[in-house]
């Protein structure tokens, strides 16, 4: 357990990607707080899991991603209650399908507040702790939409290059300070966004369901086979060991061979 002593702070953890990044991490030891939004009940049986799973404490926290006074609130009350955070990963995200000039503004608004304004928040926010320990690891969800477009995602890409972007920031900020920051940028991962995207998807390209599953969604990866959720947190788990430590602003790739057309 290489993480015994550490705690890990995960926004938008209450399933899918974040789920298994705090699931992961807690196996090797680490403290998680995990935080998103869900069923109170099921939350709570996920705190009990993490903490029982690391031996270690977890918490959970509701603070709203679009709102910066809760992110530092619940960056300070990770810090009070489990300490740190020595790992985090922003992982919050939402999306919306639509031809840009049909995208509603709110949507677009919302999007780059949860995925790209709540990571430079939270960033800001821990990075007092890390710096005063002399180490930390900041580990951020892009997307293969961090590297490459498609089309009707005009907020999604717009986001989730902005991401890659702050987090080469960040790593130039920070190498002297036993601090790396990088971007994970996955492809299609089977979970409750990427599902609930299909029937929006199916609207905007006049496509059934199995067509957006076979001809949108695997279209691009060469694999034809979905990312999965242990595949992409094994990748944060590796960065948070030592031997990762000058592996820092880069956008790593898990795509099934997306990015490399």
């Amino acid at each position: 357990m290489f993480l015994r002593g550490k705690t890990a702070l995960i926004t938008g953890s209450t399933s899918g990607i974040g789920l298994g990044y705090a699931r992961t991490l807690a196996a090797e030891g680490a403290a998680v707080m995990i935080n998103g939004f869900g069923d109170a009940a099921e939350i709570a049986g996920y705190v009990a899991e993490l903490a029982q799973t690391s031996g270690a404490g977890a918490r959970y926290c509701a603070a709203d991603m679009t709102k910066p006074a809760e992110i530092r609130d619940m960056v300070a009350l990770c810090h009070a209650e489990l300490g740190g955070p020595d790992i985090l990963i922003n992982n919050a995200g939402i999306q919306h399908v639509s031809p840009i000039d049909e995208f509603p503004e709110e949507k677009w608004d919302a999007i780059l507040a949860i995925i790209l304004s709540s990571t430079f928040h939270t960033t800001g926010a821990a990075l007092p702790a890390m710096k005063a320990k002399g180490w930390g690891r900041i580990i951020n969800t892009g997307s293969m939409h961090s590297l490459v477009a498609s089309p009707y995602k005009s907020a999604y890409n717009a986001a989730k290059h902005g991401v890659a972007g702050l987090t080469k920031t960040v790593a130039l900020e920070v190498a002297t300070l036993g601090i790396t920051a990088n971007t994970i940028c996955p492809g299609y991962v089977w979970t409750p966004l990427v599902e609930g995207q299909i029937p929006d998807t199916m609207k905007a390209r006049g496509l059934t369901r199995e067509q957006v599953i076979n001809d949108v969604l695997l279209d691009k990866q060469p694999q034809k086979q979905f990312v999965t959720i242990e595949q992409v947190a094994a990748l944060a788990l590796f960065l948070c060991r030592d031997e990762a430590g000058a592996i820092t602003g880069a956008a790593l790739s898990v795509d099934g061979g997306w990015t490399a057309q």
